[in-house]
């Protein structure tokens, strides 16, 4: 088993990551139940904006899009900004588009029989509207998606201390977190791809 955590932070390395720190609950988890875990910290790489799988001239995205299609699970982890995900995730969700068009022999999305899931931290609120909008985007592009598969930590509105910064909320974000983990191990160990039917064919007959 293989899961990519992709971090969505604004923050480049090495600057510390409650996103990061939050999805490491996670990742624990994961690695307790057998799976393999990378994390990409996307503000990192040189991904450009688009709909294509290779924007060509520097693009970094490809070697993300390779990891995608290895993977068995993807958690997108991303901070909340004025009650948004962070434009890495966005632009992130954006470059994923180019997989609608791309499908095995048998007609069926590249993504179907992978799982996703959803980290979100911020000292404001927006992490349900964030687990709608970004768990759509998943379950469009092929995802499955497992009951309760997310886990968010913010304070409330406001300014405030991050989660690097503070215990307080830890128990239950963490707790969370580690069920999400569990959620997603089972059903990534109970589907594959051929769990799905082949779609009908647009061709006419």
């Amino acid at each position: 088993m293989r899961a990519l955590i992709l971090n969505c932070t604004l923050k480049p390395s090495p600057e510390p990551s409650s996103t990061e720190a939050l999805a490491k609950v996670v990742a624990a988890e994961l690695e307790e139940g057998g799976s393999e875990v990378e994390f990409v910290r996307l503000v990192d790489l040189n991904i450009k904006p688009g709909v294509e799988a290779d924007m060509g001239d520097g693009d970094e995205w490809p070697g993300v899009r390779e990891k995608i299609l290895a993977a068995d699970i993807l958690i997108m982890a991303t901070p909340i900004w004025l009650g948004q995900a962070s434009s890495v995730c966005m632009r992130a969700l954006e470059r994923m588009d180019a997989f609608f068009s791309e499908t095995d022999d048998d007609g069926r999305p590249h993504l179907f029989g992978k799982v996703g899931g959803i980290v979100i931290t911020g000292n404001e609120d927006g992490a349900h509207h964030i687990v709608g909008t970004v768990g759509q985007s998943l379950i469009d592009l092929g995802f499955t998606l497992p009951g309760q598969s997310w886990t968010y930590w913010h304070l409330g509105p406001g300014p405030g201390p991050d989660y690097v910064e503070t215990d307080q909320g830890h128990d239950y974000s963490d707790r969370v977190g580690r069920n999400a983990a569990r959620n997603m191990l089972a059903i990534a160990g109970a589907i594959s791809k051929t769990t799905y039917p082949v779609p009908e064919s647009d061709e006419e007959d």
